[in-house]
């Protein structure tokens, strides 16, 4: 008796309509035709006997077994993946294609100094960097859509392993002439005022950075969630509306120039975040990624 299997393509065609949600989008992520990905799911369903996906005009929704059949189709899609990275892996380090993640608070003050050493280094390495907050980060990488994340510890982002970069300490920045009386070198967490605080909104891990490092739990209800970028904070920093907190690595890229802000460091027992480089536990890659590791804290 003959038995038949879903090819890797049927799968990959599954996954990608659970992640969109759309046959439309997700055809689009699969590089082929709308057509083309419905009838391989029809394919599939035929194959396996089972109906994965109800389909109306406006909603595309899995019975609850077509979901079951689409997280496992998943883990058998990334494992594929990984027999060609333990290839690679046994090959000449730091080349062909690597998917690296990076979060926004990192992405435009540390990738401009750091990705001509790299180039320079490794010129066989192709990076392919994709901008996501934290959370939606550690996803794609343990849906195997990325291989790599650049983030900011603390934070949760499920089974993996990491090496730390380097430290990088909070700045106070407030307008020019606020925070200047008494003089002082530093600003102490108690001295912000908590009804003046503007932070990134929800999503954005250096806002739980900032509220740790001050250790002030009623500046959580009061302070302002707003900003969607640091670049936007400075902005209303500068418009006299409030003060924030920044990394020293936007501070050192210039995010400054042309305001009347001025930053001091933040004097707390916890004032820095920790910018480390984090992969799936147990990725056949991990001795590359260790040596990217070492590049990036040399780069820096």
């Amino acid at each position: 008796m003959a038995t038949y299997l879903p090819t890797l393509k049927q799968l990959q065609y599954l996954v990608a309509l659970k992640d969109h949600g759309h046959f439309g989008r997700a055809a689009e992520a699969c590089f082929v035709t709308q057509s083309t990905l419905s009838a391989g799911l029809r394919e599939l369903e035929s194959l396996i006997g089972i109906t994965l996906v109800e389909r109306t005009r406006r909603v595309v929704r899995f019975t609850p077994l077509g979901l079951r059949i689409a997280e496992k189709a998943q883990r058998v899609l990334r494992e594929a993946e990984e027999l060609g990275d333990l290839a690679r892996a046994a090959g000449k380090p730091l080349s062909g294609d690597l998917r690296m993640g990076v979060i926004p608070t990192i992405a435009p003050f540390l990738l401009p100094r750091i990705l001509p050493r790299l180039r320079t280094a490794w010129p066989d390495l192709k990076l392919y960097l994709r901008e996501e907050t934290t959370g939606a980060a550690c996803d794609s990488l343990h849906r195997g859509h990325l291989d790599c994340v650049l983030l900011a510890l603390p934070y949760h982002c499920g089974d993996i392993e990491s090496v730390d970069l380097f430290l990088d300490r909070l700045f106070v920045a407030y307008p020019e002439g606020e925070m200047d009386t008494p003089p002082r070198d530093m600003i102490a967490a108690a001295d912000i005022d908590e009804t003046r605080l503007l932070l990134l909104e929800d999503g954005h891990c250096l806002k739980d950075h900032v509220l740790a490092a001050c250790n002030r739990p009623e500046m959580r209800a009061e302070a302002a969630m707003l900003g969607t970028s640091l670049h936007t904070l400075v902005q209303m920093v500068d418009n006299g509306l409030g003060v924030t907190l920044l990394p020293a690595m936007a501070l050192e890229a210039g995010i400054l120039d042309n305001t009347h802000v001025v930053a001091k460091p933040l004097a707390a027992d916890h004032p820095a975040r920790r910018i480390a480089l984090a992969w799936r536990r147990g990725s056949p890659r991990e001795k590359e990624f260790k040596l990217l590791a070492d590049a990036l804290r040399e780069a820096e």
